[in-house]
């Protein structure tokens, strides 16, 4: 068994998990921190992603294998690559359990076959891929990091596992999201798919719920007339339950609330315009804005008898002019009445009809009078 044991060096096998930090990035590789005379030297491809950009920063502590001596340099890797992994370094990395790259050569009888470094292995088709369902064909001529789950016949038969390597992967992300996404923060999402009862919204690779009532701070019954997939704005994270991975979110908590100026907005005896957004057996409720409702009781209505189905009389999106009569701040409530009443819309028509003589019905009195 190769080992490590160079002067004022820590002692380490080959395949051995070490925890340390990365004192500085050079454009070849990264040296790592031993608590020794020397350094140890990763790979830069090991710490890149698929375009080339950096998944690590100077200072940050990252898990890495050592992999053995080049040059009286300790080489390490964050996983044990095929050009690299000889058949003493497989064992080493059963028993330590270090990820290895694998390439997938082809599907056999009930998975796959697999070669890691200058062995043969079989992964199961349940122990290839992680929640994301895909074809087998999709998983053919693919490197892909895999766990030693059986090592036996001296290498000449092992059993690896993709699915374990993105469960602790998931895990891991879970952790640091865990830490970030806690009640009361705020956060960009970006809306991936719309539902009757809300959005889905992704937050740094993680999906979360945004209910529709959270969307905004008037009432919605189309999630599809304001949002649309690819949209982003910042929501604030509401509740977490890790245990489920749910999280829910609200966009409308960090919307500017009406209801705080609304008193002053709508003093008593105001009179306006809104439009009926939704009709109950005891009333109607008018949008005076965005976010505010009010409501003209049944008992404002006039010739309403016992059992009138006042759903046949109204209908949403209609204007209706009324009269604020009391506004509830703490409450959110704002009471209304019809502007005018049937007794006042009767004498408008005796008017039009010519049916009165009172002075205040004649167009010319005022004239007349300053003639006098």
């Amino acid at each position: 068994m190769v080992s490590s044991e160079l002067e004022g060096t820590m002692y380490l096998e080959p395949g051995q998990e070490i925890e340390t930090t990365v004192i500085s990035i050079s454009k070849e590789c990264a040296f790592l921190d031993l608590n020794a005379k020397s350094e140890g030297i990763l790979p830069i491809s090991d710490i890149q992603n698929e375009d080339g950009i950096l998944t690590v920063n100077e200072g940050d502590t990252i898990k890495v294998y050592f992999i053995g001596t080049k040059d009286g340099e300790m080489v390490f890797t964050t996983r044990i690559k095929s050009g690299n992994a000889d058949l003493t370094l497989l064992e080493n990395a059963y028993k330590h359990g270090t990820p290895v790259e694998g390439h997938v050569e082809k599907e056999i009888k009930g998975g796959f076959e697999i070669t890691v470094g200058s062995a043969r292995a079989f992964c199961p088709f349940s122990q290839m891929g992680y929640r994301e369902k895909k074809e087998p064909k999709e998983y053919v001529g693919k490197n892909l990091p895999f766990r030693i789950t059986e090592f036996k016949e001296e290498g000449r038969n092992l059993l690896v596992s993709n699915r374990v390597i993105l469960e602790e992967e998931h895990q891991m992300e879970l952790k640091k999201l865990e830490n970030e996404l806690v009640p009361g923060a705020k956060v960009m999402a970006k809306v991936v798919s719309l539902q009757s009862f809300g959005a889905f919204v992704e937050i740094n690779g993680f999906k979360a719920l945004l209910p529709i009532s959270e969307v905004s701070r008037e009432r919605i019954s189309d999630i599809a007339a304001v949002l649309a997939v690819g949209d982003e704005f910042e929501v604030l994270v509401l509740k977490a339950d890790w245990d489920h991975e749910r999280i829910s979110v609200s966009r409308k908590a960090l919307l500017a609330d009406p209801w705080d100026s609304a008193a002053e907005k709508y003093p008593e005896g105001i009179k306006i315009t809104g439009k009926i957004v939704r009709i109950s057996n005891f009333g109607i409720f008018i949008e005076l804005e965005s976010g505010i409702d009010g409501l003209v009781h049944i008992s404002e209505l006039d010739n309403i008898k016992p059992g009138t189905n006042i759903q046949k009389m109204y209908k949403i999106g209609d204007k209706m002019s009324v009269i604020v009569k009391e506004v509830n701040q703490n409450a959110r409530r704002i009471s209304l009445k019809p502007s005018s009443s049937k007794e006042q819309d009767q004498e408008a028509a005796k008017y039009m009809q010519g049916q009165t003589d009172a002075e205040t019905y004649n167009p010319f009195a005022l004239l007349l009078k300053k003639k006098k």
